[in-house]
């Protein structure tokens, strides 16, 4: 049987280099460094990376600073890195140049108002991270039948295809959109090495009489590998390992070929080799029975091996293992998370690293275990966890006495009360089913005893934040921060590891009498700097807005002359205070109520009562208004004669005069307050 192997098969430059980029960041990165998404399309890689500490993540929301992100060979739109530097994350960009060269011309035409159409996959990350650069404006086609529905488009028309589409299409489908279109301008962003790929895999499985194409699951240059080998040799398979090699009958099968996609490592492909060579030394004239039954692997008790699910239902995952009998993985021997949906977690054809329970259970099953595989790896990861000290994640699955019980990694912890917070937390329930980040402190793996804390991380957190609110602290600086506690004077707020005080007379420009009038225990508020004390560590916090005062607005609003429709607030000797409008009072002298002399405001007035007033005086950086009735509509005692018009400060009594200077004086600093 003679073995042919192409060229260009394995790792393209871009891809090599995303990997390069990874593993060179997982040696000399102090922080901790992830992948936005698979890096390449290779579960290899994947998992080589994950025992390097390096895991992929989907979202901004999954990280925190410090720490790095790289950006997968595919790209992403520029709003994902947005979102990564607005955190505080440094971004890492392993994008391939192609599929970068590509973002900038589609940028570039879309802002010259193009209408942009790429030809691809709409579900591949290539395309996804594409469409970005274009607002997620494009029109994104696969086939000839798909130019029929696009709408007319009155504009100019850019066209790309995705880096790894097969070049026969395209010239087929870009044929299609001129015949509609007048006004198309193409740009052939298929790879060269994509190119060189598929007409290579094109010349060799005319040859053969069984291709193996060699590559990811959801690897797209794969699987159009496989799509053109498959058109010429009908004995064409896709496999991602050795273990995957199908059944040869070698007395058919003369010869074959070997290719692999761009996200296939060296070593894959080199076992693959191996593995077709060593059948290749075997007897000529084994049946293919024979050979079969010799490709079957043998399996212990306690052996770890890998399998591929073939099906699952809410019990139970059926797995291949290349035995004579499928294995079975009881549901509760697959994972201790609670909340694990077989629907929406388990597919068909992912592989998967299983415990081997028994080889038989008296029926002909091998039953399986998912959760001692994880297990046994997850103990190597805590292990080394806790002689770095490095955070992990832990979700709780229940409340047990004196504290809470979570798995990670395969492996159960328990977190003390004391250690599940900073603050005391009365019910732990509500912890269940979180996911926290903890610092193990106690681990026997003899005793299968792990003891964690997430106390030490949040304070460590704290403390970080803390010095970052200190170092760079200055007055009229704004905050977010969460009102943590109220008292009588003032609420506390927490800006971010560091508690300010706003005083209740900072909570609002209407005079209240606790803070819970304005604000609650948990509420996200914005806060700017008054004062600070690095040395006493105490800050002055202001809630109240300038352009709320309603001084300022008084300003806008009213002048001397207008007349104005209050209501009586307070009666003092010397007068009234009259609310203009909520946080604004204006004071009518004792001498501006009636056109006759009075002994009392009272005589004529009550708390509450609507009255009518001309503005005689407004300062507004003194916050004074000064008011008369009289001028508008003096209001007299019943059965009173009219007197000589008398002047406020001829007539009023020496005693009050001090009592009217205090009682201004204690009314507007109540108004300031």
């Amino acid at each position: 049987m003679h073995i042919v192997v192409a060229s260009t098969a394995g790792f393209c430059f871009g891809v090599n280099n995303a990997v390069k980029i990874v593993f060179d960041l997982a040696e000399k990165s102090e922080d901790k460094v992830y992948t936005f998404g698979p890096i390449i399309h290779n579960e290899q890689v994947v998992n080589k990376l994950q025992e390097h500490g390096i895991l992929a993540i989907n979202s901004p929301e999954q990280v925190s600073a410090p720490s790095k992100v790289v950006i997968r060979a595919h790209g992403v739109g520029p709003s994902v890195i947005s979102e990564f530097e607005a955190k505080g994350i440094e971004v890492v960009n392993a994008t391939c140049p192609y599929v970068e060269k590509m973002q900038r011309l589609v940028n570039k035409k879309y802002n010259e108002g193009y209408q942009i159409i790429i030809i691809g996959d709409k579900e591949h990350p290539e395309i996804i991270g594409i469409t970005g650069w274009c607002n997620n404006t494009a029109y994104i086609i696969d086939s000839i039948e798909q130019v029929k529905t696009l709408p007319n488009i009155e504009k100019n028309i850019c066209v790309v295809a995705q880096t790894t589409f097969i070049r026969e299409k395209w010239e087929k489908i870009i044929d299609s959109l001129n015949k509609r279109f007048k006004n198309v301008l193409k740009f052939d962003t298929i790879c060269n090495a994509t190119d060189k790929r598929q007409s290579e895999a094109d010349k060799i499985s005319k040859e053969v009489d069984m291709v193996l194409v060699i590559g990811g699951e959801n690897s797209s240059n794969t699987n159009k590998l496989f799509e053109i080998c498959r058109a010429n040799c009908p004995e064409t398979y896709k496999i991602q390992t050795a273990s995957d090699i199908p059944p040869v009958d070698i007395k058919k099968i003369k010869k074959i070929g070997i290719t692999a996609g761009a996200s296939t490592p060296d070593w894959v492909i080199k076992e693959v080799i191996h593995n077709m060579s060593e059948l290749n030394k075997q007897d000529l004239e084994m049946s293919f029975a024979d050979a079969f039954e010799s490709s079957l692997v043998t399996l212990t008790t306690g052996q770890i091996t890998k399998g591929r699910i073939i099906g699952f239902n809410l019990n139970e995952v059926y797995v291949d293992l290349g035995f004579k009998s499928d294995g079975i993985i009881p549901m509760e021997e697959f994972t201790d998370d609670i909340d694990f949906d077989p629907e929406k977690s388990l597919k068909v054809g992912d592989e998967v690293d299983v415990f081997v329970v028994r080889v038989n259970d008296g029926e002909g099953n091998v039953i399986l275990s998912k959760k001692k595989v994880d297990a046994v790896k997850g103990w190597e990861v805590l292990e080394d966890a806790f002689e770095n000290k490095r955070p992990i994640a832990v979700k709780i699955s229940e409340q047990v006495n004196g504290g809470v019980i979570g798995y990670s990694h395969g492996v159960k912890i328990f977190i003390p009360a004391s250690q599940i917070s900073d603050r005391f937390v009365k019910d732990l329930s509500s912890f269940v089913r979180q996911v926290v980040q903890v610092q193990i402190i106690e681990i026997n793996k003899q005793k299968r005893k792990v003891v964690a804390s997430a106390r030490i991380i949040i304070e460590r957190n704290k403390e970080f934040a803390s010095n970052e609110i200190w170092n760079n602290i200055e007055i009229g600086k704004v905050y977010k921060g969460q009102v943590k506690s109220l008292m009588d004077f003032g609420a506390f707020v927490d800006i971010g590891g560091v508690d300010g005080l706003v005083h209740l007379s900072e909570l609002s420009w209407n005079k209240i009498k606790h803070p819970s009038e304005v604000v609650k225990v948990g509420d996200e508020i914005t806060v700017y700097v008054i004062d600070f004390d690095k040395e006493k560590k105490r800050i002055s916090l202001g809630f109240k807005k300038k352009e709320d005062n309603p001084w300022v607005s008084a300003i806008k609003k009213y002048e001397v002359g207008n007349v104005i429709t209050g209501k009586v607030v307070r009666l003092v000797p010397f007068g009234a205070f009259v609310e203009i409008e909520q946080g604004l009072d204006g004071l009518v002298h004792i001498s501006q109520i009636s056109s006759v002399r009075l002994g009392k405001p009272g005589d004529v007035l009550k708390i509450g009562q609507e009255v009518q007033a001309k503005i005689t005086e407004l300062d507004a950086e003194a916050k004074k208004i000064s008011l008369s009735i009289k001028e508008v509509n003096p209001i007299d005692p019943k059965g009173a004669k009219k007197d000589a018009p008398v002047a406020a400060d001829e007539e009023l009594p020496t005693e009050h005069k001090e009592d009217m200077t205090n009682t201004i004086a204690e009314n507007l600093n109540s108004l300031n307050d």
